[in-house]
């Protein structure tokens, strides 16, 4: 593995995530399945990606200098 991606952008990581709050969530009696945890990775992993977009372009438009 020579790719080196953020945290923010690793599916396993949000995947972890979401399997630790889940837990918490049957806790407190709400039901997650294990599709919902991949559906909810996938989508979190999306929005980051498009997040991330927004704020890279925002930041072009508003910058005061050239790039060069």
């Amino acid at each position: 593995m020579n790719d080196v991606k953020a945290w923010y952008q690793s599916r396993t990581v949000w995947g972890a995530l979401i399997a630790i709050l889940a837990s918490f969530a049957h806790a407190l009696g709400i039901e997650v399945t294990a599709g919902d945890e991949g559906e909810l990775a996938d989508l979190i992993v999306a929005a980051v990606g498009v997040v991330g977009g927004l704020v890279a372009l925002v930041g072009r438009l508003s910058a005061r200098r050239r790039v060069g």
